[in-house]
Parts: structure tokens; C-alpha cells; sequence
């Protein structure tokens, strides 16, 4: 988007760039929904293809707020050299949890149906209609658990569906078929199907294309799928940060304004910095990148709440979490690198890269305290009688997203114990505790006194951590997290000069006594510059033993100490 926004009948920049590329349809993410339903409506008008979406309802109508699905006549060319016309039929869904992640913008306006049980619904329509081919366009990640309604992750349960003969997903930021799915009963990453039907997803922020191919026949008078097969095909070299794709001169001619002014605009210094801000260690100790968003959504609530009879008398916390520390376990390259010196508003997406907005939660200290128990998930359980080689970081189960450091208490993290809560909040295991020495303002804390928290939009709606949910919320700020961290930057800077991002060390990995030296290792960045800043850094002994199959560096971490 252009620095000075968008007024009345402009068109979006991202459908100036996929108007050129000639989409077909398309279908809506929960990001779609940031902003809210007018300016959402508003933007799709620039669109010139069409969108389909069958779970988001209409609450005044009780009917589907999108076009539910299309059927289009699609001209191919068969094996004889024939032109054919196929009916290809789309429809598209969105993650039920919209509905929190959202709330502001979407409470009382529309309602969301479950996926599943929306594309089960409407298939047989669609069949009824003429459509040769049914394609699922699923903004919904790949997950095997068990199914529930109102999944978040809900692609497996499509591909047991009759009458869908290909899945286009995406979520989950991940690659399909990719080795990282390979476990999944019904999942052939060879051919790129699920249960037999072909499905992919794409990656992230156009790193992928996917391709699904199918070899029709109507030999029965019927147009039936006789096989099929799905790729995901890189495009971006994520290892040396280059695009393996030509650059198209029609697209940057049609988006050169557009971007030439959010580049100035981004680029525009806000503040200082007396240090480096790295990721690069963000999973295993506290960290500057995390601590200087705590500390702006921190003064911003403090400054919010005074005079606020209610309010002001309660103690600020703040809840943050590292984005960009290795992707999925997939990307070596995305660390946060913000350099000492000056900062510009780019710095502060890179610190913060989702629109989401500040909102404040009332939770007490027993609350506070299971919110870190759920957040410490993030690690796997250490035995310390083993000498053996154990990986620390729990990539497969737990997204980094929702490892949440608490700022304004401190606290300890043992990894000798198993995790009480799964990477979903989940309770299970009700007699483990991971937590240690949780105090505030040097003692032990209360579990019945009253704290607000400082936190997002997605964690304060999404109700899965204890503290969060409706009933806890104290109130929604209008502002993005990234926006309250660069006027920090900028009020810090002006006060101070720049600022000190040092990370305050508030949590640690508990001190693991063992007879034996043990052998524990977690992946980080294999950059020269993140090897200077561990050694100049690392809050325990580290060294660097090894390199994986995906390019993270391996370095051995001392916890006796």
C-alpha cells in the first residue's frame, strides 16, 4: 500500500499485481479480515476475477457473506488434440477462529461456519450443477489430529470428502508435499496427494508455486479424475535470499509508484539504536528483539491507563513472542537483523511483522502462570541421564508464535520436566510444572492478585492461553502492535537520544544439575554474524557443533550452569 493510503475506488496494489498474472478465483485468508468488512469489500472491488468463500455468514441474512462457490467452463485441449470444455467448480474457506482473531471488526456482523462441514455441504450442490471438477481453496494448515468442529486446521478432513478431487491450501506457512508431512497417515509427499487427493501448499509470501495436474477421462460419458498428482516448485532461493524466477517488466512497471512510495515511507528514521537487535537466540534466552516490543506495548498501556479508576492501580505485564527465528524450522536465512544506529519504520515491521493491534488482559497471578506453562511447550523434555544428542526446540509440536516471553515477572523454564500443556493449550499433563520461581517485584507471585497484560489481537481473543479469551479482556486499543513500537522508538529516541534494547534477562532455562556433561542443542542461523553475537551474547556456554540437512547451524548448550 502506498504511504498516503488508499482513497475511495483505488485499487489495491495486490490486486494490481494479480490482476496482471490473470488469476481465475481466488479465496480469503484471515488477514483479510484485519482491517474490517468495508475496507475488506472495498479492496475486492479492485479485484477483476472473482472471490468465493462458503463459512463466513452474513449475520443480519443468515446467508454465506461471499460467493459460496463458481463453476467455471474451462476450455482444454485433450490428448487427440481436441478442445474440450470442462466445468471446474471452486470453492473457498476460511479458519473459524476469524471470529476471535477479529473480534472488533467482525463481532455481531457475520458468523463462521466449520470448514469441513461447509465443504461437505455444498460438494454434492456443486456436483448437481454440472461441475466436472471440484477444487477446495482452503485458507486452513495440514494437521492429523483427531477432528473437532470449528478446526483451525482442517485440509486432512477435506480429502476424506467425496466428490473433491484437488485441495489449494494455505495457513500454515509450510511447504506440501514437503518431508515435514511425511508421517501423516495418507500423506504421499511423492505424489503430493492426501488420502489420494492431490493437494498443495505453497509456502509463504510467493517463495512457491503450486501445480496440481490431473489426467481426466470421460470414456464412461463422464468427465472422472484417472490420476492425479500435486508439486509445490520453489521460486525463491530462501538459502541465498534470490528469486530463481526472471523479473517480470509488465508487474513492476504496473506497481512502481505504489512501491517506490512505501519504500520511502518505510524508510523514513523514526529513532536510534545504541545496539543490535538479533533473533538468533530468541528461543533460548530473553532477547532484545522480544524485549523491545514488551517494552513499548508496556508504556503504552501504563500511559493508557492512568487516571482510569479501575485500571491504573493494577501492575503491567507484557506478552510478546519471536516471529522470525527460523520460519517452520524451514528457512535458516529469516532472523531478525536490525543493526545499531539509525531506525526506520522497516526496522519496526522487522521487529513486528503482523498487523496486529494492542489489546489489554485482566489475569491473575495463577493465570499468569499457566499463560507460561502453555508458552514453555516450546521445548522438548531434557533427560538429564542421558549423554546422548537431545534437541531442545519442540519445531514439530509447538509454533514459535505462541511462545510468549511475560515481561514485569521473572521466571525460570526447567526442561527436565515434561510439558503441561501441548502446542494448542491443551492440558496433558496436570501434575507437571516447568515454571520456577515466578516472582514479581522480587517475591514469590500471587496467584489471586490481578495483573493487566499487555498482548495482541490473536492471543487476547484466540482464548487459548489462560488469562485470554472474552471474559478477560480489559480493552482493545485501535492501534497495530508495530505502530506502538515505532512511536516508542521515536519517543525513546527523542528523550534519550536512541534507545537500549539490551534484554533484561527476566527468564532463564533453569540450571539442569547432572552427573554427566550433557549433550543438548537447539538450530539457530548459520551466519558469521549470528556465530560473533552468540559468543558475544549467549546468556549460557555455546559452540557450534554441526550443520543440518536444511542449513541451520547446530550449536551444544551448556545448562549445568
Amino acid at each position: 500500500m502506498s504511504a498516503k493510503g488508499l482513497k475511495t475506488g483505488d485499487v489495491h496494489p495486490v490486486y494490481k499485481a494479480l490482476n496482471t498474472l490473470d488469476y481465475t478465483v481466488g479465496t480469503l485468508g484471515n488477514h483479510e479480515f484485519n482491517y474490517g468488512l468495508d475496507y475488506l469489500k472495498n479492496a475486492l472491488a479492485g479485484a477483476k476475477f472473482p472471490y468465493v468463500n462458503a463459512n463466513v455468514i452474513d449475520a443480519r441474512t443468515k446467508q454465506p457473506m461471499f460467493t459460496p462457490y463458481l463453476i467455471k467452463d474451462t476450455e482444454v485441449v485433450d490428448k487427440d488434440g481436441k478442445k474440450q470444455t470442462l466445468k471446474i467448480g471452486y470453492i473457498g474457506v476460511v479458519p473459524p477462529q476469524i471470529m476471535g482473531w477479529d473480534k472488533a471488526n467482525l463481532s455481531g456482523k457475520v458468523t463462521v461456519n466449520d470448514i469441513t462441514e461447509t465443504v461437505r455441504k455444498y460438494v454434492p450442490e456443486m456436483r448437481e450443477k454440472g461441475a466436472d471438477v471440484v477444487v477446495v481453496l482452503a485458507h486452513s494448515g495440514l494437521s492429523a489430529d483427531p477432528y473437532k468442529v470449528m478446526a483451525e486446521n482442517s485440509v486432512y478432513y477435506l480429502s476424506e470428502i467425496p466428490g473433491v478431487n484437488a485441495i489449494m491450501f494455505g495457513h500454515a506457512h509450510a511447504v506440501f508435499p514437503g518431508k515435514d508431512f511425511a508421517d501423516i497417515e495418507g500423506a504421499d509427499i511423492t505424489k503430493g496427494t492426501l488420502n489420494g487427493v492431490p493437494a498443495v501448499m505453497p509456502g509463504m509470501w510467493g517463495d512457491h508455486l503450486g501445480v496440481v495436474d490431473l489426467q481426466l477421462s470421460n470414456d464412461s460419458g463422464k468427465w472422472q479424475v484417472t490420476q492425479a498428482k500435486a508439486e509445490a516448485r520453489p521460486i525463491y532461493d530462501i538459502a541465498n535470499k534470490k528469486s530463481l524466477a526472471a523479473e517480470d517488466s509488465k508487474l513492476v512497471e504496473t506497481l512502481k509508484a505504489d512501491h517506490d512510495a512505501t519504500r520511502q515511507f518505510v524508510s523514513k528514521p523514526i529513532g536510534k539504536s545504541a545496539d543490535n537487535m538479533y533473533s538468533y537466540l530468541a528461543l533460548v534466552q530473553d532477547d532484545p528483539t522480544v524485549q523491545v516490543v514488551n517494552n513499548a506495548q508496556k508504556a503504552y498501556v501504563e500511559h493508557y491507563i492512568q487516571g482510569d479508576p479501575d485500571l491504573a492501580k493494577l501492575p503491567v505485564l507484557s506478552a510478546a513472542a519471536p516471529f522470525k527465528v527460523g520460519g517452520r524450522k524451514n528457512d535458516p536465512a529469516s532472523y531478525v537483523e536490525v543493526e545499531k544506529g539509525q531506525l526506520t519504520f522497516r526496522n519496526a515491521a522487522d521487529l513486528y511483522l503482523y498487523p496486529n493491534t494492542l489489546i489489554v488482559v485482566k489475569a491473575s497471578g495463577k493465570e499468569v502462570k499457566e499463560w507460561l506453562e502453555c508458552s514453555a511447550g516450546q521445548f522438548n523434555q531434557i533427560d538429564p541421564n542421558s549423554t546422548k544428542p537431545q534437541s531442545l526446540i519442540n519445531w514439530d509440536g509447538f509454533r514459535t508464535y505462541n511462545f510468549d516471553v511475560i515481561d514485569g515477572v521473572n521466571y525460570q523454564i526447567d526442561v527436565t520436566q515434561p510439558a503441561r500443556y501441548d502446542g494448542e493449550c491443551q492440558m496433558i499433563n496436570t501434575n507437571a510444572e516447568r515454571i520456577k520461581n515466578l516472582t514479581f517485584n522480587g517475591k514469590p507471585i500471587d496467584p489471586n492478585a490481578m495483573f493487566l497484560v499487555a498482548t495482541n489481537n490473536y492471543r487476547a481473543y484466540g482464548g487459548k492461553f489462560a488469562g485470554t479469551g472474552d471474559s478477560h479482556i480489559a480493552f482493545a486499543s485501535p492501534d497495530e502492535n508495530r505502530s506502538v513500537l515505532a512511536a516508542w522508538i521515536a519517543d525513546e529516541s527523542k528523550r534519550a537520544g536512541e534507545i537500549h534494547p539490551a534484554a533484561d534477562n527476566n527468564w532463564r532455562l533453569a540450571p539442569i544439575a547432572a552427573d554427566k556433561k550433557l549433550d543438548i542443542r537447539f538450530e539457530t542461523s548459520p551466519s558469521d554474524k549470528a556465530a560473533a553475537f552468540i559468543k558475544e551474547k549467549g546468556q549460557y556456554p555455546m559452540n557450534k557443533v554441526a550443520t543440518d540437512d536444511i542449513g541451520f547451524a547446530i550449536y551444544q548448550v551448556d545448562l549445568s550452569k
